[in-house]
């Protein structure tokens, strides 16, 4: 007998990742693919013709094999065009098998002696004959019963322990005679052991069963193939290879310093550096390993790179995958093809790494990553988690982080709930939620509400923090989630790293049932927020004021409760947007200032006097004037800056504070005035943090937030148009005369590529390079060059910096912007 069938179609679905890109027959067992193995196998027992059926990546497997001449074989291929199943996948290749052949998965370890199994089958007269063999567990397979002769008297496919009547199984391996094979149906559905093995023996047609001596593993999932490995190393199989330290080729670099360990392949031009441990341990070709490294029982695919101290435990690397210095991997870890592990992460046990995935610096992984992109080496940007909305920020990772923050909380404490109006939003809050109750956290939950309205329930001391869940104003497809402290506030650095601290350290105590936490709904929160609103302004200034508005509300939950409020002030608003929908998306002011085409031409035609855009978690604004013309963010401050400090004279002296980030045109319009002005990082924690500081009494962003300290320590959207309107109403003055009137200074941002780990070289370079110039050193370096200034800032969230070019005119900061953009352009590759 000369012909085989090697079943070469399957998908590997449970040895994913390790399959994303190479069918399963392809996955290596001892830096040969297992389809390898079981062509060595049918030659040492002479059967040479050999036929593969292909389904899926096909490619992979014919550009390796050829037509198997460099095998000592003759390989040819039939492609299946649909899933016929097992027999029928067979019934293919019907024009090549008018004789006896041997059909064998691609995709198990064996080492059956197939000799003797065909002596078996022509001694018995068999038309079929099953190659079985005897497990421990064989509930996973199907049970095949048979006579003292070796005839098959019954079939069980896959039992419950229950009917296991037997403990030898169906290896996947037959030998056929063409009887058998009339009997599939041509391009149909036909499976084997559901279908044609029963029709034989309804048929009383000569059916038997050899039980086989040896080795036999199907490599079904990742844990077979771990084991599989380990036993081909330790030649528990016997795949003709002898192995103590087998290393494959003259080219492969192993310093005298570096120990070898029980037994372990080494791939061709692979390099290992000084003072490694590697044992029991397979290494593919072209693999680069650094020095003081230590790896037990990995297998390594060829084309790896890894770097210095790097520890590895039963791990599986594929092709093509970047391992920086000091990573950690525990056991049981799966990355698949062109990963990059950034220097100091820890990789925690039984994870995936599905291909192309970028794990940052100093990251800790908990968690297998398949659709997201990136790990990010800490959870929380100031008191904010931002992720791609259901992928990152799914529900699973919700309920952990829900448990995180409870321990960090503390059991028995109640923590304070609210959304945005988005289905993502709910979901995630809601498994937030589970988490939070899990371990002994009580919620209440104001439901739908923006971040304004819980910062101000949570200053009634009720409760130990609260949590916000929002579609992100800066990309639609991300979704935040805002922590704050009891009072309000955006929790601090030391209380993200807690929480950070059970997250990654997974040490979470779920508590008895008894002691599960309780959900409530507070009442009366939109009441309690009107009334102090309006308590806070010069209410009936601006109602005998009666201004003339457009409000747009961005879909946003402002329009719940907004229009209320102006109705009380008794202004005549013209709105947009007014009503909520989270599927809808108005960028943050962050992004730009053009917001709707048609707004100037409907201000100039009804004759209002202001219009507001309220980004939708009212938290931030946009301003456009009665000639329609809107305002950027930093010209915004401006004006507000400038209404601030007329309306608040009679309180001087005291401070105000804005960002690093605006222009010294502040610092012009402040002169006039006897009050100090604070310069502060750019971002909403540290606008909050300054209002600790009692003297400072206004305090402005560049993207359209802003915080009377009077009001909340916080930024309130809603709030700054009625704060704006009392002020313009107390000055008499109009925005456009203001726009007109008030110091002008230009601004030219750039944004340069920089790695995360060329950052700190370019921050000490601009130290260096600015050791005698004037400077501020609040966040990033701001240099000032005569009446010029540049800001260098490194970017929080992306590899890159900002560089902020400011000048009298735009000639001048586009000038010094690209200077220095060139600048770091040069210091990044010191």
């Amino acid at each position: 007998m000369n012909k085989a069938v090697i079943m070469a179609g399957g998908f590997g679905t449970r040895l994913r990742p390790l399959t994303m890109q190479i069918p399963k027959p392809m996955v290596p067992i001892l830096n040969i693919p297992m389809m390898g193995h079981i062509v060595n196998l049918l030659k040492k027992h002479n059967i040479s013709d050999i036929i593969s059926l292909l389904y899926f990546q096909p490619d992979k497997i014919t550009s390796y094999f050829d037509d198997g001449k460099d095998f000592g074989i003759n390989m040819s291929y039939v492609l299946a065009q649909a899933d016929y199943g097992t027999a029928g996948a067979v019934k293919n290749a019907y024009k090549q098998l008018n004789e006896r052949c041997i059909i064998i998965s691609g995709d198990v370890l064996t080492d059956f002696d197939l000799s003797e199994a065909i002596k078996f089958h022509e001694s018995k007269g068999s038309l079929a004959t099953l190659l079985l063999t005897r497990v421990a567990s064989p509930i996973e397979y199907g049970i095949v019963i048979t006579d003292n002769d070796g005839k098959i008297v019954r079939f069980l496919e896959k039992p419950s322990w229950g009917q296991v009547f037997s403990d030898t199984i169906n290896t996947g391996i037959y030998i056929l005679e063409p009887e058998a094979l009339d009997l599939i149906p041509y391009q149909q559905e036909f499976d084997f052991s559901k279908d044609l093995f029963p029709l034989m023996l309804e048929k009383q047609m000569p059916l038997y069963g050899y039980i086989a001596e040896g080795y036999w593993r199907d490599v079904g999932n990742l844990n077979e193939y771990q084991i599989g490995q380990f036993d081909s190393l330790q030649n528990k199989v016997n795949l003709g290879i002898e192995i103590s330290n087998k290393i494959e080729a003259t080219d492969v670099s192993i310093p005298k310093s570096t120990i070898l360990v029980g037994k372990n392949i080494i791939g061709k031009s692979t390099k290992i550096g000084e003072n490694c441990t590697i044992e029991n341990s397979v290494i593919g070709d072209n693999v680069t390993i650094g020095n003081g490294c230590k790896l037990q029982k990995a297998t390594i695919w060829n084309n790896v790179t890894i770097g210095d101290m790097v520890i590895m435990n039963d791990d599986v690397i594929c092709n093509d995958v970047i391992i920086k210095d000091n990573v950690e991997i525990s056991e049981n870890v799966f990355i698949a093809e062109h990963c990059n592990i950034g220097n100091g992460a820890r990789l925690f046990s039984n994870i995936k790494l599905w291909p192309r995935k970028i794990v940052e610096d100093g990251a800790s992984l908990f968690r297998s990553m398949v659709q997201e992109e990136k790990w990010n080496r800490e959870l929380f940007t100031d008191a904010r988690i931002s992720g791609v909305s259901n992928i990152e920020i799914n529900p699973e990772f919700g309920a952990k982080f829900g448990a995180a923050l409870g321990m960090a909380f503390g059991k028995k404490t109640t923590i304070l709930a609210s959304r945005d109006a988005d289905i993502v939003s709910r979901i995630i809050k809601r498994s937030i939620t589970a988490g939070l109750l899990s371990v002994g956290v009580n919620v209440n939950d104001l439901q739908q509400i923006s971040i304004p309205q819980t910062r101000q329930e949570l200053r009634a001391g009720k409760y130990i923090g609260g949590l916000h869940v929002r579609k992100s104003p800066r990309n639609p497809d991300y979704t935040d989630i805002i922590i704050f402290n009891k009072d309000g506030r955006d929790i601090t650095i030391a209380t993200t790293k807690k929480i950070e601290r059970f997250f990654f350290g997974e040490d979470i105590e779920r508590v008895i049932s008894a002691d599960v936490g309780q959900i409530a709904f507070p009442e009366r929160t939109q009441e309690f927020y009107i009334g102090r609103y309006l308590n806070s302004l010069k209410s009936e200034l601006l109602i005998q004021r009666k201004f003339k508005l457009l409000m747009d509300y961005s879909f946003g939950l402002a329009s719940t409760i907004f229009p209320n409020i102006l109705g009380k002030l008794q202004a005549e608003v013209i709105s947009l947007n007014n009503y909520v929908d989270g599927s809808k998306f108005h960028p943050d002011p962050t992004e730009g200032s053009n917001v709707i085409d048609d707004t100037g031409k409907i201000m100039r035609s009804l004759g209002y006097e202001l219009g507001f855009r309220l980004q939708a978690g009212a938290e931030k604004i946009s301003l456009i004037d009665e000639r329609g013309k809107w305002y950027s963010s930093v010209r915004l401050l401006s004006i507000v800056t400038k209404l601030f400090l007329e309306t608040n004279k009679n309180r001087e002296p005291y401070k105000i504070a804005v960002s690093i980030v605006a222009p010294s045109e502040i610092d012009l319009i402040a002169k006039e005035y006897n009050v100090e002005v604070i310069r502060i990082k750019n971002n909403h924690s540290a606008m909050m943090e300054v209002t600790l500081d009692e003297t400072v009494l206004f305090v402005g962003g560049v993207y359209g937030g802003f915080i009377f300290r009077d009001f909340l320590f916080a930024s309130d959207g809603m709030f700054t148009i009625g704060k704006m309107l009392e002020m313009l109403a107390e000055t008499n003055l109009t925005v456009s005369q203001l726009d007109e009137t008030l110091p002008k200074r230009f601004q030219k941002v750039l944004e340069v590529p920089v790695p995360w780990e060329n950052k700190g070289t370019v921050m000490r370079c601009a130290m260096e390079h600015s050791e005698n110039m004037n400077k501020h050193l609040v966040e990033g370096v701001k240099i000032f060059i005569n009446n010029d200034s540049v800001l260098l800032l490194p970017a929080k969230e992306k590899a890159s910096f900002l560089v902020y070019g400011e000048s009298d005119t735009i000639e001048g900061a586009d000038k010094i912007a690209n200077e220095y953009a060139n600048y770091i352009q040069l210091w990044k590759s010191k």
